[in-house]
């Protein structure tokens, strides 16, 4: 394979795996609120805690895959196996 199609691959394969990630998160939080929370709050606070465990989750997932992007980026040389998303880079500046 060559750089555009490894580097699709992983644009659809890290979307695949952030959305898994979302969902994942959401199903957690949705969860702890209803072993632990329902009991806490008001019976009427289920209107603004699903949009608060939605943000959540979307929050959480962007962490854990920035954290997963920086643990592959450390383990394999990007520049050797994917082309740039935006066009080549610069080459850094002499002086």
């Amino acid at each position: 394979m060559n750089k555009k199609t490894n580097t699709l691959l992983f644009i659809l394969g890290g979307t695949v795996f952030n959305i898994l990630i979302t969902v994942l998160c959401f199903i957690l939080l949705l969860v702890f609120y209803s072993a632990v929370l329902a009991k806490l709050l008001p019976e009427n606070s289920g209107a603004w805690v699903m949009p608060v465990i939605f943000m959540a989750s979307i929050i959480a997932s962007f962490f854990l895959y920035k954290l997963v992007i920086k643990l592959i980026m450390k383990k394999i040389d990007m520049d050797k196996y994917f082309d740039p998303i935006f066009g080549p880079r610069r080459p850094p500046r002499k002086q």
